[in-house]
């Protein structure tokens, strides 16, 4: 336990919380009184004895919650419908049963005895990733799977289920890892924060980081707005026009001192972006709506939805406010209640169908997860024939993309694209396309 209690102070350094030698050891005094068995006391009294400010306190809050809290598997990762036959590996039962609380805590004893708060670099992700999956019982499971394969349809049945669940569970050990290393990395290269927070996903970025991202948007926006407005430049010339020229230069007896250049119309689109901003989804909206409304030079015409349930318009509140408090008023209006994609493609029509034509571009921002309620597919199929371009932005890997309550399968069809975005990585690719499709 002493080593668990270092491994935090050292995060809240890490962190900008600033934590004496002498504080060190009131810390070791007050967790030896009270123990590490009850959460909220330990938090109470580590809160009392090692942040001093108030901007130090609400680090520590963040630091403290993200270091002792290790998400909850999704129940996506057990198997989407149960087989008949059963695992027999420990790590295969875990899956097969279900059983969230187990594989956390078996993911948090794994990434302890891997050391994975020792991560120093990103490149080190994948390592680490391996590492805790080895300890998890990955090997076994893994010749499990294997000798399924050769057996019965019902051993076929239950190796395709555990190979998928094993799937999902690799990219959720990836994202505590992104957390570890966000938690204990060295941050004190500017450059090398930035190429990791530019790659790791906006869910496992806690606030402490979003003035750095907002930075990062910032410099990216104005580098495509470089770029769009070079490309301006090129499409004002154009190439040269023979026939005008050859007219306008009669009077010359064929000297050609005016030339007449063709000239391309910059037909810049037209966006309504439609972000589901319910739960962890939240983070996603946030950076693109930040990264869509940096872009107003290149990308002038962006109509903002949001919705969880019922959806509404927010353009107003970018237009009327900066973006950060534009971004927050949609959060607290739009993020409660109960996921509804139905609904919210019934309020987008009664909204702005009139408007989309082909030269817009409807971005989807979301999961697709509807709570097993009606996706009304055919709503957004009405929008894929009268708009350019639909594309859909899903923050899950692929491989979740069918599992539990996600429709993605419903509404693929209607998708002139369909992405993975959970990084600003991943955003700028979308930008960058958008800019070129202006063009």
């Amino acid at each position: 336990m002493e080593q668990t209690l270092i491994s935090f102070i050292s995060a809240l350094r890490n962190a900008d919380v600033r934590v004496s030698p002498a504080e060190t050891l009131d810390a070791f005094a007050a967790t030896n009184l009270i123990g590490y068995a009850e959460r909220d006391t330990l938090k109470r009294a580590l809160w009392l004895t090692l942040p001093k400010t108030p901007d130090e306190k609400e680090r520590f809050d963040q630091c403290f919650d993200r270091f002792f809290d290790v998400e909850a598997i999704d129940s996506n990762t057990a198997a989407d419908e149960a087989p008949s036959a059963s695992a027999s590996s420990d790590l295969g039962a875990m899956l097969q049963s279900g059983d969230d609380a187990a594989l956390s805590l078996a993911m948090a004893e794994a990434g302890r005895e891997t050391g994975v708060s020792s991560i120093q670099l990103f490149t080190q992700r994948g390592l680490f990733t391996r590492r805790i999956m080895e300890r998890m019982g990955l090997g076994d499971l893994n010749a499990e799977i294997a000798a399924l394969r050769d057996g019965s349809l019902a051993d076929l049945e239950l190796a395709q289920s555990l190979s998928a669940a094993r799937d999902r569970l690799r990219g959720q050990v990836r994202d505590y890892v992104e957390r570890e290393f966000l938690l204990h990395a060295d941050h004190d290269g500017r450059r090398l924060r930035e190429e990791v927070l530019r790659r790791v996903k906006l869910s496992n970025v806690d606030r402490r980081n979003f003035r750095h991202l907002k930075a990062i948007v910032l410099r990216m926006a104005k580098k495509l707005e470089t770029l769009a407005s070079r490309k301006r430049k090129v499409f004002r010339r154009g190439h040269l026009h023979v026939p005008s020229t050859l007219r306008s230069n009669m009077s010359y007896d064929g000297a050609l001192f005016e030339l007449e250049w063709k000239s391309k119309k910059i037909n810049r689109p037209k966006v309504f972006a439609v972000c589901d901003v319910s739960g962890s989804v939240a983070s996603y909206a946030r950076f693109m709506l930040l990264f869509l409304y940096s872009l107003e030079a290149v990308v002038p015409r962006v109509r903002a939805f949001a919705f969880s349930s019922h959806l509404g318009e927010v353009t107003g509140w970018f237009e009327e406010h900066d973006l950060e408090e534009a971004i927050t008023r949609t959060l607290k209006a739009f993020s409660g209640g109960s996921t509804d994609y139905g609904q919210a493609f019934e309020d987008l029509h009664d909204l702005c169908l009139d408007e989309v034509d082909h030269r817009s571009t409807v971005i989807i921002l979301g999961d697709a997860r509807n709570n097993y309620g009606d996706p009304r597919k055919t709503l957004l199929h009405t929008l894929y024939e009268r708009a350019g371009r639909v594309i859909w932005l899903n923050p899950e890997p692929r491989s979740s993309w069918f599992a539990g309550d996600a429709e993605m399968r419903a509404y693929l069809p209607y998708c002139h694209q369909a992405r993975v975005c959970n990084s600003l990585e991943h955003l700028e690719r979308l930008m960058t396309d958008l800019v070129k499709l202006g063009r």
